[in-house]
């Protein structure tokens, strides 16, 4: 759509002067279609321009449009209204013309009859867009559609509006008339001027500089173009890991399992080992698998986690459940999931359910990637199985679902035969076939399908199915897609697909995965059949395709399957079926379509060609000259048929009746005319001259440019977005100010941009419109709404101090942005441009065919259509990588068309102006549309001026590690060099202007000014033997001046630029330089702004830059500090012995003293020396400081050992310190510091001081409750009492601190993770609060907003929750004292120990490239320590008296002595973590080497077996600085047989942490004392406190009465005592040591020293560079000078492993469930005996005496089990020591939670036993019941909130516990009972107090029934009791009551006769 604006004149102005108008509509600027509507406004304000004060309104016309809605068009001429809304005088009118084109074509006709009636459109299409023809006399009006918003000025927020100006410029209406309608031209530098006044007088904010830029140069801001020279897909990556560690499985389905879990990506398995009776197995194993394969390979793979059951030599085992996802998803996650719990599922019977958990860590490692690995630590957080093995997003509740793959038909298949095996065929057969036979076939989820063969068919027709069975949603992002071509010796590709379910598929939106019926374009090699083809892998997917292969015809649809239905299959098993034929329009109606280019420049062609005529190719699939098309059926049927069904719809023309059957005469050209290449410096060029060759090519495709269009709007956007966020990270890179404004700008246009947008939604109803066309609609649509809201809010957010952050999110929105563009569903194909020579095929360049699309709608057309774009051609496939393909082989000005052929006449529209068109020769003259075969321009004449000053950090190309540069600029034909070859730098001065004379473009010269061409800018390395070596590329734009514009600010003279250049897809270093291209008017040269500057005659005829363009220049002082010289390494096999420091910059530098004997000592004998420069006042453009290491030999000569070049000199700026700062306060400041106990931790805390008042500062609060509330908190919690009891000091060890400091930076994490939660919290409620004023937006989008906020609440309450229960854990845990636990290097924490002392890497050799896989590593050959300090002249004297000036040592005071120092160095190396398997057995035996210059430490004889986890120890070694400085720890893997193998190590410099002011020598610990904290420096607390003071030139510490110690102006308060050795005496150690912890506050000198610590380093194998997952170590480091008094006794860092003995009694069972059947009565009853064993040790297992046919569930026992085991207190772990096999060498050691399991089985003579099971972590478990009848289910239901126990703190417990077990609803119920006593005793008291197992002796328990308990026939009462009495006890008794009744009744009747009679007679 379009609304074009013509105001033609505004007439009877009073006064005189400069006029501008400025137009206002819809308040926003931004290139995006959508509807206009009838009651929008539109303002044209006019105002006297003025260049001194601001413009003054004159007049304001406004208007409702809709009129212009409704008829289309409208022009008026209509008064001017002033402030007051009354009309200005009658005579002042403006004059203006709107017109209209909507999208729908809803708006009326246009009158002037520029559109012809035509037939209603039957198929719903667009009527103005395809199915008719602008004619000759409209033709400007869709290129004023295009144009309309070129010359824009951009947004500018104001109070009222944002204010649109549109330039008053030319509007081309036609090729003819264009000059007829000129209007008023406003100039265009008043216009530069108006515009950048504009920015000024406006808010900021909205200002984008891109914008401003793009008004003032008429150009877009890409002065730097971005143009990629090699592809990046295809390249495989150095090095790739995949890390898997299998920690346990729990609820296994099965009874009586030996459980193995299979680990398997791709083709490689590997297995754990086997736990036997278990269906909760621990294994902690690690496994890690290696590849060496190209990215998109890597991520496709997929990774499964198979559980088996019973796997052994003989047998496979039974497959018990799988686990699948892709190695792309992890590498999503970022790169790993830890500690995470996979749900297995079988994949035989889909109906099963879960079958069970596998809790393991899994992560994905390339090269160059750094993964964050949380500290491996007690693991009992995250036991929680709820921590499922899925994405963020993914539900937990996954589904069974059915994915069809649908394959209809396939066309344009190449051959794939010879034409001798064809002629064979054909006299064998006697009949021609076509020489492919095509299956397709199919990869998904690791299942792969293919459909039938089809035998010698290019039309292949299939009207298969391919089925897969997977969960959804799936945890495989792509399916893979491939037809191949069946031949009996080897399948081969012939092209590959692959669909991305992420993108045909919304779970927001809630449709499944959908796709087509679609067709799928494939791309690989060229379509010519070769034997052994070199570009195979293409075929494969692998790299981009350069030719069209096929397409294919096929649809994907999702069915979510309902498992509880019994007709489903129940197996996972890829099926096939038959479908019936789609009709052909199905995907769409077929259209033909017109694709034109013309060839205006072909210039940098490479060499290597030779001097053969060359021509250029262009085809999409139709104009194939060499390999030929297979074109498909219905475009053969379509020119079979004729044009018969196109003649309804094609427009007839009035102007001319010949046009209408030119179209069956039009045949394609799709070739350039042969030429001969021309020599142009180092490349050829083609002579066009003023003739420019054409191509055009006609081909048949069905209509789905609505698909692309739709892109092509969110390509605009995201474009734009990217435009800003580029300007954002140039201001914070250039450290301009105000990066903020600038980003809320960003955010602004996005906003505006993303909520104006319309996408395509009128034709969704038309054939070919899928039902993911539609979804996909609504899904952008939602999107881009949301995205606007976020952007909005987000912009209220931006402030100075967030701005990297923010900037962080928009590039997530870029990321969403382009991930919406990608179009899933293809239509048309790429267009491919070939160099051909001598009939081969030589470079090639593809453009996707959406970005040369046309339009009738700006917003719509491709980004390139109907441009003049730079295209650099590469060589094909694996040609194009290294150095071949940093060789241009050509580069094009190539103008393509891309439209619909009714659409033709358009597209000449987009050309540069001023040629004429020249036809074929055998076309008839009448025929005006045929499009011609060349152009012939008129000329333009410029000069260029590249002004070259400089370049930094080049390419080491030489063996030196130098280079001999000189720089070739390329501007169209023309090439010139730098005169001057700088040797040996790397960082070479040219200072030269060169000057391009008389340059010839080709077009009008002010669509060269829009959009000048490139210029390409090569480095090379000058050799003296050869030819010259390839360094670098950059390519620029330059700042045009037409003949009519002033030269002058602000664009000229331009300004020096850093550009970046390029080596392939690295970089190479950066140049500084500008370029402007000038016009040469009819005056010539001499109109041309004078070079300025005498020629540089010294160097040859050379001009210097000019002096408006080269820096301004101020005086520096630099001084260097040399200390001394490291590792160097020999110079052409010599050692070096006298070496030198050679010290550059900008021409001027200094040298070192020379080092007499470097062996002897390697340090300077004078350490400071300096020299003055001149150099730039900006400091961005300082040029780079050059150190050189030379070896002086004899006779003279000069060996250059390494060099080193400092790119950046700011980080050496002197900066005065800032006196107004709290830290130099010098009034007294009293610091009050509570440490009555050691703190739990230590706090951060940052104090800031007032320095005109007093302060009482709290440092280091810690939340510590009094007694009372103590002891009121342990009363709370029952049963806790014990555990709360403070740690008995002779238990606790180094290792108890150590994983209590681990505890509390677990704590730290969840805090900052919970602060972290509540801020995304309120910034969420903010935005709803502001989205709740759109109550109708909230009610259209509810459901999903609220389902996300109810996951991100949850997921910050979970986090919240962790905080808490963390700090409820830090009240209750003992008081330990802490060490600081580093889960990184110490270097990256304190800077790399570079306060004053620097390493510079000296490198010497040629740098290795990227496909060499060499690094910088390789190429350091010493190391030069020093520094430096730079400072503008003159100097003040006030930063000299405060600095105590020495002239001898200038700024770098109190440095202290480099003479040898002999050190004895402490290594405590604790721990590695997940060492790199070296063994065929997945594990390692490692040991440890330190090595610290020829000293070397050894610790092979205590390797330690199988165990990537070790703990070493402490290892003590002496050196001498600075011989031996460079410390090694390496560790080696131990093998019997061969030599030790390296798994990694690491280096550390002990020199810089030895003389660093952070004073890294030995930690400074939290508390003085004594025990497993003992103190470990030589120098007590005082000492050393009475050193830095000294050192820092204070006054010493002063010691005053209650706890008081001053030193400088701090006061630090403490308290009086502490606790020593159990004596409470008076010491000040404790209080010198509080003012160590608080050392930072100091003034001046104050800095945070090191802490007692363990830092964690990973281990490097320099065989693998690059890759940081070798496993990582923990360890810190010791230094003390020997002069000094010697220290102690090293610490002992092995842990303890005290030895227990657990002896546990089961007494009775309960309600134990029933199983078995008598085989007489049929009663219920089961034959209980119960099983126990700790976890780890199944093999020791013991089990109780069997309690036979239990008829109640209850079971009495009296049974005893003994446990004896190690225990490691501070990790809470059983450590098990055994042989893993017959075969082991060695014990391997296991760390095992300590977990007590226990079993209740029914003993089954005749089938397996049947168990119940119980697992208690003997650290907390809950406390039993102390009857049968209080034990329930609650128990394990409500263990978090139950009191827990440990029996390491407890000793005894004796209760009630419950079996349970999950129900058919995955539900608990109980299962039975168990009453069990456990007893920890030490080994000590079990030697004391022995117990026997089971009943035995010693201490034998009572036997609780006998023998024959149960057995029927040797207790038949008691059976009686319970198989008669129990049941029928009631019928018993009723009967028994009856007879007793019955009895009664017949003793009365037999008695009452004889009674009676008595009575009677009175007997």
């Amino acid at each position: 759509m379009a609304l074009t604006l013509h105001l033609k004149s505004v007439a009877n102005l009073r006064g005189k002067g400069d006029r501008v108008a400025k137009v206002t509509f819809r308040m926003f600027r931004w290139p995006l279609a959508s509807r206009l509507d009838g009651s929008e406004m539109l303002e044209i304000q006019v105002y006297n321009y003025s260049k001194v004060f601001s413009n003054r309104l004159v007049g304001t016309f406004c208007m409702v449009l809709q009129k212009v809605a409704e008829e289309g068009q409208l022009e008026l001429t209509d008064t001017l209204i002033d402030d007051n809304n009354t009309s200005l005088n009658f005579q002042t009118s403006v004059t203006i013309e709107i017109r209209y084109q909507p999208m729908d074509g809803t708006a009326a006709v246009w009158s002037h009859g520029e559109h012809l009636d035509v037939p209603d459109d039957r198929d719903g299409m667009f009527t103005f867009e395809t199915d008719s023809l602008l004619s000759g006399h409209s033709r400007g009006s869709g290129a004023s559609a295009k144009r309309s918003l070129q010359g824009s000025i951009p947004t500018f927020r104001s109070g009222k509006g944002v204010f649109a100006a549109m330039k008053l410029g030319k509007i081309r209406s036609s090729k003819d008339d264009y000059k007829k309608d000129e209007p008023a031209v406003l100039d265009m530098d008043d216009l530069d001027k108006k515009a950048m006044r504009l920015a000024g007088m406006l808010e900021p904010d909205a200002v984008s500089l891109a914008s401003v830029t793009a008004v003032t140069t008429n150009i877009s801001n890409k002065s730097k173009p971005d143009i990629k020279m090699e592809p990046s897909s295809g390249r495989p990556v150095d090095y790739q890991q995949i890390s898997i560690t299998i920690i346990e499985a729990r609820q296994l389905i099965g009874l009586n399992m030996d459980p193995v879990v299979c680990v398997e990506i791709g083709d490689d398995k590997k297995y754990t080992s086997m736990k036997e009776s278990t269906n909760c197995p621990y294994y902690n194993e690690y496994f890690v698998f290696d590849f060496h394969i190209p990215p998109d390979v890597m991520f496709d793979k997929i990774i499964k986690l198979s559980v088996i059951h019973s796997k052994n030599l003989l047998r496979s085992g039974t497959l018990v459940g799988t686990f699948k996802m892709d190695v792309g998803t992890v590498y999503c996650q970022p790169h790993q999931f830890y500690h995470k719990w996979a749900i297995l599922s079988d994949p035989v019977d889909i109906t099963a359910g879960c079958k069970g958990y596998l809790k393991c860590d899994i992560a994905v490692v390339g090269k160059g990637d750094n993964i964050k690995t949380p500290h491996k630590a007690n693991e009992t957080d995250e036991d929680d199985i709820e921590n499922l093995l899925l994405p963020e997003g993914i539900p937990a509740e996954r589904q069974w679902a059915r994915f069809y793959v649908k394959v209809y038909r396939a066309e344009g298949l190449p051959k794939m035969n010879t034409n001798i095996m064809a002629n064979v065929k054909k006299a064998l057969i006697g009949e021609n076939r076509d020489l492919v036979d095509p299956y397709v076939q199919v990869h998904f989820s690791g299942q792969k399908g293919k459909t039938s063969v089809q035998k010698s068919s290019y039309e292949p027709v299939w009207n298969e199915q391919i089925v897969f069975t997977e969960l959804f949603p799936p945890l495989c992002k792509r399916m893979k897609v491939q037809i191949r071509d069946s031949d009996k010796v080897n399948d081969v590709a012939i092209g590959t697909h692959f669909i991305d379910l992420r993108k045909i598929s919304n779970d927001g939106d809630k449709f499944l995965p959908t796709l087509g019926p679609a067709w799928a374009n494939m791309y690989g090699s060229t379509r010519q059949y070769t034997l052994m083809d070199e570009h195979q892998d293409l075929n494969d997917g692998l790299g981009e395709g350069v030719s069209f292969r096929a397409r294919l015809l096929l649809s994907v649809a999702v069915e979510i399957l309902d498992t509880t239905s019994p007709e489903i299959l129940s197996s996972t098993e890829v099926q096939m079926d038959s479908i019936s034929n789609i009709s052909e329009n199905a995907t769409g109606k077929t259209e033909e379509f017109f694709l034109f280019g013309a060839f205006l420049e072909a210039t940098m062609i490479d060499r290597k060609i030779g001097d053969k005529p060359i021509t250029f190719e262009i085809t999409i699939n139709y104009g194939n000259q060499i390999d030929g098309t297979s074109k498909s059926s219905w475009s053969r049927k379509k020119k079979k048929d004729g044009e018969d069904d196109d003649e309804d719809s094609e427009l007839i023309q009035n102007s001319s009746e010949d046009e209408a059957d030119e179209e069956g005469d039009l045949e394609s050209v799709s070739c350039t005319p042969l030429m001969r290449p021309v020599i142009t410096d180092n490349y050829f060029h083609l002579p066009y001259f003023e003739k420019k060759p054409c191509v055009y090519i006609k081909s048949w495709w069905q209509d789905q440019r609505r698909r692309l269009y739709n892109s092509n709007m969110m390509d605009k956007i995201a474009d734009k977005l990217e435009e800003g966020v580029n300007d954002v990270q140039e201001i914070i890179k250039t450290e301009k100010a105000f990066p903020e404004r600038r980003l809320r700008g960003v955010l602004e246009e996005l906003s505006v941009g993303c909520r104006f947008v319309t996408l395509a939604n009128k034709d969704l109803n038309q054939a070919g419109r899928t039902k993911l066309d539609r979804e996909r609609l609504k899904s952008c649509m939602r999107e881009m709404d949301n995205m606007s809201q976020q952007a909005k809010q987000m912009r209220t957010q931006v402030k100075k101090n967030t701005v990297k952050d923010k900037l962080k999110l928009v590039q997530n929105f870029l990321l969403r942005l382009r991930f919406l563009a990608d179009e899933p569903q293809h239509s048309i194909p790429d267009v491919f441009v070939w160099m051909m020579s001598n009939h081969k095929r030589i470079a090639y360049a593809r453009v996707p065919s959406k970005d040369i699309l046309y339009s009738v709608v700006d917003e719509e057309t491709g980004k390139d259509c109907g441009k003049v774009k730079a295209v650099f051609l590469k060589l094909p496939g694996k040609k194009g990588f290294g150095p071949a393909g940093w060789t241009v082989q050509a580069k094009l000005e190539l103008y393509l068309w891309l439209g619909l052929n009714k659409q033709r006449k358009e597209f000449t529209s987009g050309l540069p102006n001023g040629f004429e068109e020249v036809k074929a020769a055998k076309t008839a003259p009448s025929l005006h549309s045929v499009p011609p075969v060349s152009l012939v321009y008129n000329k333009q004449v410029f000069q260029l001026r590249a002004h070259m000053y400089q370049a930094r950090s080049l390419f080491a190309a030489d063996s030196s590690g130098l280079s001999d540069p000189f720089a070739r600029v390329f501007f169209s034909t023309h090439s010139q060099v730098t005169e001057q070859v700088l040797s040996e730098t790397l960082c070479p001065t040219w200072d030269q202007l060169l000057v391009f004379d008389n340059v010839e473009l080709f077009g009008e010269a002010g669509e060269l000014r829009d959009d000048p061409p490139i210029i390409v800018v090569e480095i090379y390395d000058q050799d003296t033997q050869g030819k010259a070596e390839f360094i670098g590329r950059t390519f620029a734009k330059p700042a045009i001046k037409m003949c009519e514009e002033h030269y002058g600010p602000p664009r000229f003279p331009p300004q020096l630029e850093y550009f970046q250049i390029y080596r392939g897809n690295c970089t190479a270093g950066e140049l500084l330089a500008a370029f402007e291209l000038l016009q040469i008017g009819q005056g010539g040269a001499t109109d041309l702004p004078p070079l300025e500057g005498p020629t540089d005659f010294e160097r040859g005829p050379i001009i210097p830059v000019p002096l408006g363009i080269r820096p301004v220049l101020s005086r520096y002082r630099i001084e260097v500090l040399f200390w001394g010289l490291r590792d160097l390494k020999r110079v052409n096999l010599a050692q070096v012995d006298r070496p030198r420091v050679d010290i550059e910059c900008a021409g001027r530098g200094v040298q070192s003293v020379l080092i007499p004997n470097y062996k002897k000592n390697p340090n300077f004998s004078t350490l400071v020396k300096w020299f003055e420069v001149d150099l730039p006042e900006n400091e961005l453009l300082h040029p780079p400081l050059n150190i050189r290491v030379v070896d002086c030999r004899a006779f003279g000569r000069y060996a250059l050992v390494g060099s080193h070049a400092v790119t950046c000199l700011r980080r050496f700026l002197y900066c005065a310190p800032d006196k107004t700062s709290s830290h130099w306060g010098s009034a007294e400041i009293i610091v009050h510091v509570d440490s009555v106990e050691p703190a739990v931790r230590k706090m951060d805390t940052l104090v800031k001081l007032d320095a005109t008042s007093d302060a009482v500062v709290k440092v280091d609060m810690l939340e510590e409750e009094s007694d009372k509330e103590r002891k009121k908190k342990k009363k709370k919690k029952k049963g806790a009492a014990d555990e709360e009891d403070e740690t008995d000091e002779s238990v606790l060890d180094w290792w108890s601190k150590y994983f209590a400091s681990i505890e509390t930076l677990k704590e730290t994490l969840r805090a900052q993770e919970a602060a972290q939660a509540e801020v995304e919290e309120r910034e969420d409620l903010e935005i709803a609060a502001e989205a709740a004023i759109k109550c109708d937006d909230l009610v259209r989008k509810g459901s999903r907003m609220r389902e996300r906020n109810k996951e991100k609440r949850s997921a910050k309450d979970k986090k919240k929750c962790h905080a808490v229960d963390a700090a409820e854990k830090r009240t209750v845990k003992s008081k330990v004292d802490e060490l600081m636990v580093y889960n990184k290097e110490l270097e990256t924490e304190y800077g790399d120990f570079e306060d004053w002392l620097h390493t510079f890497n000296l490198y010497r050799g040629k740098a290795g490239d990227d496909d060499e896989h060499a690094l910088d590593d390789d190429r350091i050959v010493g190391r030069f320590k020093g520094s430096l300090c730079m400072y503008k002249l003159p100097l003040s004297e006030e930063i000299t008296r405060d600095v105590g000036f020495d002239p001898n040592m200038g700024m770098f005071q109190s440095i202290p002595h480099n003479d040898p120092i002999n050190v004895l160095v402490r290594v405590y190396v604790v721990r590695a973590t997940d060492l790199h398997p070296a063994d065929i057995n997945g594990k390692a035996d490692p040991y440890v080497i330190i090595k610290l210059g020829k000293s070397e430490v050894k610790d092979k004889e205590n390797y330690i077996s199988k165990q990537l986890n070790p703990v070493f120890g402490s290892f003590d070694i002496e050196a001498t600085f600075p011989m031996e400085s460079m410390l090694t720890v390496s560790i080696y893997d131990w093998d019997l047989v061969g030599t030790d193998d390296l798994i990694g190590e690491t280096k550390i410099d002990l020199e810089n942490r030895f003389y660093s002011k952070y004073r890294a020598t030995c930690g400074i610990s939290s508390a003085y004392s004594h025990g497993y904290n003992i103190w470990r420096d030589p120098l007590k607390p005082s000492q050393i406190l009475a050193r830095l003071c000294k050192e820092g030139k204070i006054d010493a510490p002063q010691y005053g009465p209650g706890g008081k110690v001053k030193v400088a102006n701090r006061t630090f308060v403490g308290p009086t005592e502490i606790e020593d050795e159990n004596l409470k005496k008076q010491t000040e150690e404790h209080l010198a040591l509080m003012v160590l912890n608080h050392w930072e506050e100091i003034p001046r000198v104050g800095c945070r020293l090191v802490p007692e610590h363990v830092e964690t380093r990973p281990l490097l194998n320099p065989d693998k560079p690059g890759i940081e997952q070798k496993g990582r170590i923990e360890m810190w480091v010791d230094m003390f000078p020997m002069d000094t008094p010697a220290p102690g006794p090293a610490i002992e860092i092995a842990p303890r492993k005290p030895k227990y003995e657990l002896r546990v009694i089961i007494w009775n069972t309960d309600e134990v469930i029933l199983e078995d059947d008598d085989y007489f009565t049929g009663e219920k009853s089961s034959d209980i005996f119960v099983r126990r064993w700790l976890k780890g040790q199944q093999e020791d297992r013991q089990d109780t005496d069997v309690h036979y046919h239990s008829l109640t569930g209850e079971g009495n026992f009296n049974w005893r089990f003994v446990f004896p085991f190690d225990y490691l207190m501070a990790e809470e772990k059983i450590v098990i020591s055994k042989k893993e096999s017959m075969f082991s060498w060695d014990e391997t050691e296991y760390k095992i939670p300590a977990r007590l399991t226990l079993q209740v089985w029914d003993a089954d003579h005749f089938s397996a036993d049947d168990f119940l099971a119980i697992e208690l972590d003997l650290n907390r478990f809950p406390r039993g019941a102390k009857t049968s009848k209080q034990c329930s289910i609650d128990l394990i239901r409500n263990e978090q909130d139950l009191p827990s126990v440990s029996i390491f703190k407890q000793k005894r417990v004796k209760g009630w516990w419950p079996f349970v077990a999950r129900d058919e609803n995955d539900e608990m119920e109980l299962t039975g009972k168990v009453e069990a006593e456990l007893h920890l005793v030490t080994a000590e008291e079990a030697e004391k107090i022995p117990v026997g197992l089971g009943r035995n002796e010693p201490d034998p328990l009572e036997k609780p029934r006998p023998d024959t308990s149960f057995m029927w026939f040797l207790g038949p009462l008691k059976s009686i009791r319970y198989f008669l009495w129990h049941n029928y006890r009631w019928l018993i008794l009723k009967a028994l009551g009856l007879i007793l009744l019955l009895l009664m009744l017949g003793l009365f009747l037999y008695s009452i006769p004889g009674y009676l009679v008595k009575k009677m007679l009175g007997v």
